[in-house]
């Protein structure tokens, strides 16, 4: 009986997460295995159950990583589970969340092959500065910065990303500067911490803080946001940042593979574990 732990053949930067989750699996018992999702030879059938953590480079194959999601699901039990990935790798799931009254960062959702004017955009939201992203992105892949005074001369560089995939437009929150984004974690049914993290585009390297307590509002929004799906998720991670007038909105409701900063708080680490051994026993 074993865990597979779901990665890539090449991750564009390390997981500080997977040395230890490996390690305190195999202290509670249990073997784990570190197999690419992206390796046709990987044996995903051999394995009692797959964790998928750091398989980050799927943006650059959404069709195919959906594929290989649901072929693994059918000979053993995947989590986040298959749903959840469907409903998460593309971030229209913001709509859905604004529809069920969640607070979320305002954000202009472009389809493939759209060209809106961006200085346009900007204006009729009143936006100063905004941020562009892909819709379906992990590590802040292809995510820029605008101010409204170059929107009209970044009008080709949105152009071209809208010519290849779907892509967003949020405002630029004043807030990821001071007091900064954070990162609420959730591991089987609970909120175990959070973590401060930079601003971060293409191109950088995340810093982030030690682990941080919970606002009550920030735990508010985050169990509403996760509400339908509580029963499901072994881990998630709701990223939050506040509007200018204080209150905490969704950034991301990361729910596939996010980073869950272990060692920044190692009881979330053995809650976890903890969470995976019930799980395997329950199939056993």
């Amino acid at each position: 009986m074993h865990v597979a732990i779901a990665t890539c053949l090449h991750k564009p930067e390390p997981d500080p997460d997977e040395a230890l989750l490996v390690a305190a699996l195999a202290q509670a018992g249990v073997g784990a295995r570190v197999l690419a999702w992206d390796d046709p030879a990987a044996a995903w059938h051999e394995a009692s159950l797959c964790v998928l953590r750091s398989t980050w480079n799927y943006p650059h194959h959404p069709d195919d990583f959906l594929a290989w999601a649901r072929r693994v699901a059918a000979v053993t039990r995947l989590f986040n589970p298959l749903p959840v990935l469907e409903d998460n790798y593309h971030k229209r799931y913001l709509e859905r969340l604004v529809a069920r009254g969640v607070a979320v960062v305002d954000t202009i959702h472009l389809d493939r092959g759209a060209a809106p004017g961006l200085a346009a955009l900007l204006d009729a939201r009143g936006w100063d500065r905004a941020v562009v992203k892909p819709a379906i992105s992990a590590a802040s892949l292809g995510t820029w910065r605008v101010d409204r005074a170059a929107a009209a001369a970044s009008q080709d560089r949105l152009a071209a990303d809208v010519a290849l995939r779907d892509m967003m437009v949020q405002p630029y929150m004043r807030a990821v500067e001071e007091p900064g984004e954070r990162a609420l974690i959730w591991i089987d049914g609970a909120l175990t911490h959070a973590i401060r993290k930079t601003a971060r585009f293409a191109g950088d390297h995340e810093r982030v803080s030690e682990a941080l307590p919970i606002a009550d509002d920030e735990r508010q929004l985050a169990e509403a946001a996760l509400a339908p799906l509580a029963d499901q998720l072994l881990y998630a991670r709701v990223d939050v940042v506040r509007d200018d007038a204080g209150a905490p909105r969704v950034m991301e409701l990361e729910l596939i593979e996010p980073s869950l900063y272990l060692a920044e708080h190692p009881p979330a680490l053995a809650r976890l574990v903890a969470a995976i051994v019930a799980r395997l026993r329950r199939d056993a």
